[in-house]
């Protein structure tokens, strides 16, 4: 865990028994809440201290211009970036007139618990103020996953050992100050004051504001209402201000007496709606959750987690932080896309404002595999964004010179915001991610009614940039040159092994989607002539082979290029970008992540027709010593294809650092919040890699191997509407179908049939031994250092 590990390892919850402030900003994001439209960091109840505070709606951001030292056609102008929006966590408390303040007086202890089957934060602290005074304070806190626009804190404060005056003081508070980017190029950019007041109001118990961005010209509205519960007398008033309203509780409490506050908050913004709208909207939501209330909030907040873990939990024996880890990966990334409802999911999700909130590719190729086998619902609206942002992406295409559509490398809003166009502009796989990521969903709910009305749009405009990208050769074979594959440390070069074999896969689904829906595919001007070409060029699709080495090069000439000065580099000289000018970079072997090793798990059927193992592995044993794992998505991958080619203990130590990624802040930057793709690919690694589970069309392939460290994995997968059950031991895997009609797999290559009468128990063939591949200096995995780990021979 982080490093002084004040958190413990328990199998459902995440708990902290000791505040560091140190580490109070990792902290906030781990403890993070959201339902994918609201988040709330795991700031303390009082504000303050804090390391990042953070109340996030997804979508919204303002704009800031892009500095260049040159112009250059088709740059983009603005980039956009996520704000802090109003704060409505706040509760300050007053003991007798002194704040409390963690920082202050003495601390007799303190804990927070994130509960992933109950979808809370609960907190408990005992504290002693600089004059003597004792109190223990209790807070519940969640962001409804059955109420879009709600999150809710219950809050108590109770007297220990005298008589004491309690003053609470509910905010709702915009445009707070926030710290100075530390030169961190992944940190956000901090934009001051981004929120111009329209309207404050504080009356009674209920409070809102209503705000406004300056240059993106979205409204944001929010308002809370509250529950007070004491013995005693209370005395309460209200007041506001353009950037803050309050209401103030006072009561007087004797040893053991509780003054309880429940806040509900509604948040809502719109770039078109008015201010008056706005405001009904956020009084109705309030409405809508008193209704039941707190207790009904916490109830309905309890069933819909049961029913998701009921169909997506993971069971791992012999590893407990990994147990503790994949259940931690899952709980964000299903809170990261559960209601973000047709807005992106962005790299951070809502629990940070690292990378400037912008959503990548990262979320087809990581996370949406994820949900599509254990939330498929929230996969099909975030898909729907990325058709619903296609008229800037046809734009994009236009202005590059190409045909289809261009999809940002980065954004927001669907608008490019990358001012480093080698990473960025040239990064056309994003394309094939999309339709990638929409075939994938298409099969795996059986969605007909998605594929006509958004796969078939989707996949057609991306066929169409990839036709007009390319080019066939003289001898008929087509290229796609000058773009920049997934290693972002090769970039704009020819032929992307990666790249090329997604394009292909991108132009036979679109073929094949618009012979199945003629009509739609007219309404979208597609022609048999149109999709004959998007065939020839699939099939003559160059695919880069070094004959003399034997592996294919990641991209063309990779394989000839000098060799990075791994040994004159030291281990405080990574990630390299930080260190060495990219030009000495782009020039040499060395990855970043994870690019021809990657392709080989999300072609996994090209490279089965094309290789035999042999050749898997050699591909695989020439790329490890290259890749330095600069980003977070490198080791679940690289652990995916290391468990497929036998090097399970290697395997496992990718999983490790997959794992653990922010649970040990391995990449040093967790303050700016969570590695969402990271924590997807823990599942990647356990299904995909130790379960072997791949996607063939409309029917799943297993080759499940452990490793010697764990003794069972268990999980479970929605598929065309079942719920299929996987267990995995030593030497034996059993399939149980728990929904739904009867299912044909396959088993290590062997035909299964899995049906209602019964599970269906296979034994597991032994991979082949090889010679475990080494990785660059200082490079070895995350978890290879833990107690059993190891990357010697197959295990």
């Amino acid at each position: 865990m982080i490093t002084n590990r004040t958190y413990t390892v328990e199998p459902w919850r995440v708990r902290e028994t000791a505040l560091d402030l140190d580490l109070l900003a990792q902290s906030e994001s781990v403890f993070a809440l959201s339902n994918g439209h609201v988040g709330w960091r795991g700031n303390l109840d009082e504000g303050e201290p804090h390391g990042l505070p953070g109340s996030y709606l997804n979508g919204v951001y303002e704009l800031h211009p892009l500095p260049y030292a040159e112009a250059g056609y088709g740059y983009p102008e603005s980039g956009q970036t996520v704000i802090n929006v109003t704060n409505g966590k706040l509760l300050r408390l007053l003991v007798d007139d002194e704040p409390f303040d963690l920082r202050y007086g003495r601390l007799g202890k303190h804990e927070r618990t994130l509960d992933f089957r109950r979808g809370v934060l609960e907190r408990s602290c005992e504290w002693t103020s600089p004059s003597g005074t004792t109190v223990r304070v209790r807070s519940t806190r969640l962001v409804s996953l059955t109420q879009r626009a709600i999150a809710a804190v219950e809050y108590e404060v109770e007297p220990v050992d005298s008589r004491t005056r309690v003053v609470i003081q509910s905010e709702l508070v915009t445009n707070e100050s926030l710290p100075s980017s530390d030169g961190d190029p992944r940190t956000a950019k901090a934009l001051q004051s981004p929120l111009e007041p329209e309207e404050d109001l504080a009356v009674g118990s209920r409070l809102r504001l209503v705000h406004r961005t300056r240059r993106s010209g979205l409204r944001v509205a929010v308002a809370a209402d509250h529950v007070v519960d004491a013995p005693g007398e209370i005395a309460t008033s209200s007041e506001s201000n353009p950037d803050v309203a309050r209401l103030t509780i006072t009561s007087v409490l004797d040893p053991g007496q509780r003054l309880r506050v429940r806040k509900t908050v509604a948040y809502g913004w719109s770039g078109a709606r008015s201010r008056p709208a706005m405001s009904d909207q956020v009084e109705a939501a309030l409405a809508a959750a008193a209704h039941g209330g707190w207790d009904a909030l916490v109830a309905q907040q309890r069933a819909y987690l049961d029913d998701f873990w009921a169909n997506a939990d993971v069971e791992v024996h012999g590893d407990e932080e990994i147990q503790q880890a994949v259940r931690f990966a899952l709980f964000h990334v299903l809170q990261a896309g559960a209601r973000a409802e047709q807005r992106a999911i962005p790299a951070k999700g809502l629990t940070g404002s690292g990378y400037d909130g912008h959503a990548f590719w990262d979320t087809e190729m990581f996370v949406l595999p994820l949900l599509t086998y254990t939330a498929p619902k929230a996969v099909a609206e975030a898909l729907r964004w990325r058709q619903a942002t296609l008229p800037a992406a046809r734009d994009r295409a236009t202005q590059l010179g190409l045909r289809g559509a261009a999809f940002p490398w980065r954004t927001i809003d669907g608008s490019e915001g990358s001012a480093y166009w080698p990473a960025g502009t040239a990064a056309f796989h994003v394309a094939a991610d999309i339709a990638h990521a929409a075939v994938r969903y298409t099969a795996a709910a059986d969605d007909t009614g998605f594929e006509r009305e958004t796969a078939l749009e989707l996949l057609v405009e991306t066929a169409r940039l990839w036709r007009s990208l390319g080019h066939h050769d003289p001898h008929g074979v087509f290229h796609i040159d000058g773009i920049t594959g997934p290693d972002e440390y090769s970039a704009v070069v020819d032929d992307n092994t990666y790249t090329n074999l997604m394009a292909r896969s991108n132009l036979l689904a679109a073929a094949d989607v618009c012979e199945r829906h003629p009509e739609e595919a007219t309404r979208h001007g597609v022609d048999e002539e149109e999709s004959a070409a998007w065939r020839d060029a699939a099939e003559a699709m160059h695919i880069p082979y070094n004959k003399e080495i034997g592996v294919h090069e990641q991209h063309a000439g990779f394989t000839h290029h000098q060799r990075w000065d791994f040994a004159g580099t030291g281990a405080d000289q990574y990630p390299l970008m930080l260190h060495f000018p990219y030009f000495d970079i782009y020039r040499k072997q060395v990855v970043k992540q994870s690019d021809l090793v990657l392709a080989m798990y999300t072609c996994g059927n090209w490279f089965d027709a094309h290789c035999d193992d042999d050749q898997l592995a050699a591909n695989f044993a020439y790329y490890e010593p290259l890749t330095v794992r600069d980003s977070s998505l490198s080791a679940c991958c690289q652990a995916v294809v290391a468990a497929r080619t036998g090097h399970l203990r290697l395997a496992y130590d990718y999983a490790t650092e997959a794992a653990l990624m922010d649970l040990a802040d391995l990449e040093h930057n967790t303050r700016d919040g969570l590695h969402i793709a990271s924590l997807a690919g823990t599942w990647m690694a356990l299904v995909a890699g130790f379960g072997g589970t791949r996607q063939d069309g409309d029917s799943l392939r297993f080759t499940p191997r452990l490793p010697e460290k764990l003794s069972r994995l268990a999980f479970r997968l929605q598929f065309r509407g079942r719920c299929l059950q996987v267990e995995i031991g030593p030497a034996k895997a059993t399939y149980s179908l728990l929904v739904g009609a009867p299912l044909t797999i396959h088993h290590h290559g062997t035909e299964a049939h899995v049906n209602g009468d019964g599970p269906v128990t296979l034994a597991i063939s032994a991979p082949k031994r090889r010679p475990t591949p080494e990785q660059p200096p200082h490079r070895r995995p995350g978890g290879a250092d833990r107690p059993g780990a190891g990357t010697d021979e197959t295990a």
